[in-house]
């Protein structure tokens, strides 16, 4: 199906591996001109190489720059100062006692998490509000409505991606702009990977059953009883931008697999 999207510009932070990456390929797909972001030059570099060769048709762009430092921040938007589509992805995690956080962590996470998605949300919402089209889109966690306790820190900034979303789209009314939210449940990135390399490194369980035996033991409420792929996340964010997707905003859309065991 054709989502509307070619000649879109969309701007995915965080987008050189994981879900970020996933999303940006998903839209390069459609036709966008995807602005790829990341901290490290190379690697940015390298997924624009990638994306021009397989989507020659698009024009991808490297923005290498640390969004959650304000002053590159201002750079990238004097090089990139408007965008159709904003994907705010990217974030830090981590599993952490909630008794050994301290306060340049909750404020790290803070930063990271929330503030640098709603300086770029407060940059790019005005010119999509004056061409009267544009979506932003954060990209949350089922953390944000079910805390599983492993990582507070994290799932407070979730949570607040949720209700900056919401108070955005109160400034798009009556408009085409719209600001959502899509909340992936566990999901089959490069660090959950890592994650269950060391979870069962030590184990006799053979490789092909780990995946299987960590949602049961640690995600059983999961309906689907696997890890999401990032694919069925960049997919679901591409109709989300899509005109197509153009009756709701605001809205907290989940992508859990049926983690959340509640009907709202």
């Amino acid at each position: 199906m054709e989502m509307g999207l070619a000649g879109k510009r969309v701007l995915v932070t965080g987008s050189t591996k994981g879900i970020g990456r996933a999303i940006a390929v998903a839209f390069a797909k459609e036709g966008a001109d995807v602005v790829i972001n990341g901290r490290r030059a190379d690697t940015v570099a390298a997924v624009v190489d990638e994306l021009a060769a397989a989507y020659p048709t698009t024009h991808p762009v490297a923005a290498p720059y640390d969004i959650s430092d304000p002053q590159q921040a201002d750079k990238m938007f004097q090089q990139i100062p408007t965008v159709d589509v904003l994907v705010n992805n990217m974030g830090i995690f981590g599993p952490m006692a909630y008794d050994e956080i301290d306060d340049a962590t909750w404020e790290r996470f803070f930063k990271v998490n929330v503030l640098s998605g709603n300086r770029l949300a407060k940059h790019y919402l005005p010119a999509m509000l004056a061409q009267d089209f544009g979506r932003i889109i954060f990209i949350a966690s089922e953390e944000a409505v079910m805390p599983s306790g492993e990582m507070p820190q994290y799932s407070m900034t979730k949570s607040m991606n949720l209700s900056l979303a919401k108070s955005l789209s109160k400034l798009t009314v009556g408009s085409h702009v719209t600001v959502n939210t899509v909340m992936p449940g566990s999901t089959l990135t490069e660090g959950v990977q890592k994650m269950l390399d060391d979870m069962y490194a030590d184990s006799d369980l053979p490789k092909d059953q780990w995946e299987h035996d960590f949602m049961i033991n640690h995600r059983p409420l999961s309906q689907i009883q696997r890890l999401i792929r990032p694919e069925e996340i960049g997919r679901l964010a591409v109709f989300v931008a899509s005109p197509f997707a153009s009756s709701f905003s605001g809205e907290a859309l989940r992508a859990d697999g049926g983690l959340v065991p509640t009907i709202f």
